[in-house]
């Protein structure tokens, strides 16, 4: 039936042509973002997972952050403990030293004493982002030996999200502890019948007698327990090191794990956008022709009254 008020032919070719302009509107968005799903009405799922996943990825790059923070600081005090055994190892020599008879031991002392003051730089230096493991007090009220290293962020199928951490216990590395001297370094040790610590140990009033040659003795062991302390710290520091270097790479692994999840719900397929583009623009234009042919119909009734 032709009709003058309803021209079917152009109203199905204008649905058409709509219909092929939506969907060209919504490739050029894929195409110009680079995003199949950029809001939740794109795909609400896969939009909701992919806005908690990227949430996630940003949390583990703070993770990541704490670990470089928590390896630098373990760095700084091995750096230190490196040092001490150093300068410890020189006062041991010296006391050896100071065993041979008719040594001046004033003047060895001289050296011990700036050796030991030397030791005490090297802690109170040894602080980084304003926290220092070797020399504390811990008669503060903030005081805790345990370091806590955030190392992981994980959530579970029901939601619920938990940060893992790499705990370190100070108390056996410290060097100096200004509450009771309980510290490597300042800790008074016994060895037989004497009783010293290494930050005060004095030998300028010893003379060769048997019995101040036995007490040198006794400062050597001393020492040498100290050494093994401070040795058994800076091992104790390097297992932590290398633990969290491990978690630091497995965070970043994670992380473009996840980074490449979100790119398979998100990310536009651009070989076929570019493809699904070129096809649209030939459909607008048929749909343009078909809809000045449909129009053109109505033209015809023109003729039927002679016009």
């Amino acid at each position: 039936m032709t009709s003058l008020l309803t021209n079917a032919s152009a109203l199905t070719a204008l649905q058409t042509l709509n219909s092929t302009r939506n969907a060209l509107d919504t490739t050029q968005s894929h195409i110009s973002t680079g995003l199949r799903v950029a809001s939740a009405s794109d795909n609400a799922a896969y939009w909701s997972i992919a806005t908690t996943m990227r949430s996630d990825n940003g949390a583990l790059s703070a993770v990541k952050d704490a670990l470089s923070l928590g390896s630098a600081t373990i760095d700084t005090t091995s750096s230190a403990l490196n040092s001490t055994v150093d300068v410890v190892n020189q006062i041991k020599a010296k006391l050896v030293a100071a065993k041979q008879p008719g040594v001046d031991r004033t003047k060895v002392q001289s050296e011990i004493t700036s050796l030991q003051a030397q030791l005490k730089s090297i802690a109170d230096s040894a602080s980084f982002s304003g926290q220092n493991w070797l020399s504390v007090d811990s008669s503060t009220a903030n005081y805790n030996a345990t370091k806590s290293v955030v190392s992981s962020f994980s959530r579970d199928s029901t939601g619920a999200v938990s940060i893992g951490t790499i705990d370190i216990d100070t108390s056996t590395i410290k060097l100096y502890d200004a509450n009771g001297q309980t510290g490597v370094i300042d800790k008074s040790r016994t060895n037989g019948s004497t009783t010293a610590a290494l930050s005060t140990l004095d030998i300028s009033a010893l003379t060769d007698s048997s019995t101040d040659q036995q007490t040198l003795s006794d400062y050597i062991t001393i020492t040498d327990s100290v050494l093994n302390d401070v040795t058994k710290a800076a091992s104790t520091l390097g297992a932590s090191k290398t633990r969290i270097t491990s978690q630091s790479s497995f965070v970043s692994s994670l992380m473009d794990s996840i980074t490449k999840g979100i790119g398979s719900l998100v990310d536009a397929d651009m070989n076929q956008e570019s493809t699904r583009l070129q096809a649209l623009q030939v459909q607008q234009q048929l749909g343009v022709q078909s809809l000045s042919i449909a129009n053109q119909n109505s033209q015809m009734i023109m003729k039927l009254f002679g016009g």
